[in-house]
């Protein structure tokens, strides 16, 4: 078992924060790296993922896969990483009706996993076995609405998110200074 090597915490108080939050990870996130999110419904698992899909300038538009399990999104031409190249794919997992590791393993991840940034919504418990190293971010979502009201906007609220970097890979990545950056006033 990989031990955390980094971690970080802070509030996102809207939608277009966790977009930001997505957003300053794509700049430390490379192929290869793996990301689980875990949180409630609404808690922003797809928001953060929309974010990050964005600033890797990757294909189609970042939807929760939850009826198609999985879908890649390759990066569009002319969309460069941090070393010029051509930026990684997106692979966007929603693990929420996968019962088992057997299920995962179908979806043949580790093909993909060395050429991509992989998102695991709801990958507790089964994705951590494709890698020990691999960042997981947590998102929790205030509770109940005002006044009881069943039609609350999904997007309201403050979430606060748990970031930990888990094995040698986040050795020297500063997230806290992510997390900083993407709270920054945006214009």
């Amino acid at each position: 078992m990989s031990d955390v090597v980094v971690q970080t915490e802070t509030d996102l108080p809207d939608a277009a924060t966790t977009r930001a939050l997505g957003a300053a990870l794509a700049g430390v996130l490379r192929a290869g790296d793996l990301v689980i999110l875990t949180g409630d419904l609404g808690a922003g698992k797809t928001t953060l993922t929309q974010g990050l899909g964005a600033a890797l300038g990757v294909r189609g538009q970042v939807a929760s896969p939850t009826f198609i399990v999985a879908r890649e999104h390759p990066p569009l031409p002319g969309s460069t990483g941090s070393d010029g190249a051509s930026g990684p794919a997106l692979v966007h997992v929603d693990a929420y009706r996968l019962g088992d590791l057997s299920e995962l393993d179908a979806l043949d991840l580790d093909s993909s996993l060395d050429e991509s940034v992989t998102v695991v919504e709801w990958g507790r418990g089964l994705a951590e076995a494709l890698t020990d190293e691999r960042l997981e971010i947590d998102l929790e979502r205030p509770r109940g609405g005002v006044g009881d009201d069943l039609e609350v906007d999904a997007e309201a609220g403050t979430r606060h998110a748990v970031l930990r970097g888990i094995g040698a890979r986040w050795e020297g990545v500063d997230l806290a200074a992510v997390v900083r950056s993407a709270l920054l006033p945006r214009p």
